[in-house]
């Protein structure tokens, strides 16, 4: 099996507020990379990046704190390109969603046609000029795929980052008006597209379909997912909680599993997990034990 070297980024730069910046220390004190070592995987933990705190920032309403949010994404560009070219597997825990723009930009400089998998209890289509609340970490996805213009959109080249046919959204909640935008995929129709009621009924079977579209188009996946994909009700530790939709944690590990079992995996991505929201832990276990088997089952 390849190696994976985790990489922490604590940031909460692009979110709603503070509280993801501590993930990274939190899962590995909830026993992260000693859970993956115990089942076999070869893991190294190259520490933490240099991260950001959540600001308010009333001077930019539309992209609230871009210039430390590129700032990260440059940082983790750089990271992730530096372990993939070890030979070894990234593996980012975050920190809020904008890190995987950074991810994508450092995996394509050694795969071109890089393509990702973004299982998320959010759409991230918002763009500066649609948002109520400028928060970056909402506008993911449409700077990937250059609808929404700003720095961002061009950390190491021209926008778009991403072509449609090399995205595929798993889990997001349609009924969002803050992150969900039915036009733009209908003006995006390569953008492969499946929400939570519809992962709920096939999470195997779509992840499988997931991995087998992107793998005929693409020479890396990078696999994005946001702990708000699983129902609130069933792990609150969504940095912007999503109750009532998702999947279950059980479900969210099967997706995972599947993604990571691509024979063209390049990356891995963990974001918005909020450690403040679980004082006794417990959660953070279930998260971490969920986290650890999907990925040590797909790669060992």
């Amino acid at each position: 099996m390849p190696g994976v070297t985790v990489v922490g980024v604590p940031t909460s730069a692009g979110a709603h507020h503070a509280g993801q910046d501590a993930a990274p220390g939190a899962l590995r004190a909830a026993g992260l990379v000693d859970r993956m070592s115990a089942a076999g995987a070869d893991v190294q933990d190259d520490g933490d990046l240099a991260g950001e705190v959540f600001t308010v920032d009333h001077a930019n309403p539309g992209h609230r704190s871009l210039a430390a949010v590129v700032r990260v994404a440059r940082i983790v560009a750089d990271a992730t390109e530096q372990v993939l070219r070890s030979g070894r597997i990234p593996l980012l825990i975050g920190g809020d969603c904008t890190i995987t723009l950074g991810v994508v930009a450092g995996v394509r400089r050694i795969y071109p046609d890089t393509a990702l998998a973004y299982f998320d209890g959010d759409a991230d289509l918002a763009t500066p000029t649609t948002t109520s609340g400028g928060i970056l970490d909402a506008m993911g996805v449409a700077h990937l795929l250059g609808i929404a213009d700003t720095d961002l959109a061009r950390l190491d080249g021209p926008a778009p980052m991403l072509a449609d046919d090399h995205l595929v959204l798993l889990g997001y909640d349609p009924g969002d008006p803050g992150s969900f935008n039915a036009d733009i995929l209908a003006a995006h129709p390569g953008v492969v597209h499946h929400a939570y009621h519809a992962l709920r009924q096939a999470p195997e079977e779509l992840a499988a379909e997931a991995v087998r579209t992107l793998a005929s188009r693409s020479s890396a996946l990078i696999v994005h997912f946001d702990v708000d994909a699983v129902d609130s009700g069933d792990l609150p530790l969504g940095n912007f909680p999503h109750y009532g939709t998702g999947v279950s944690l059980t479900d969210a590990t099967t997706v995972l599993q599947t993604l990571c079992s691509s024979p063209k995996l390049a990356a891995i991505v963990l974001t918005e997990v909020n450690p403040s929201y679980d004082p006794s832990g417990q959660q953070l276990d279930r998260y971490v034990d969920a986290v650890a088997t999907a990925i040590t089952t797909a790669l060992v």
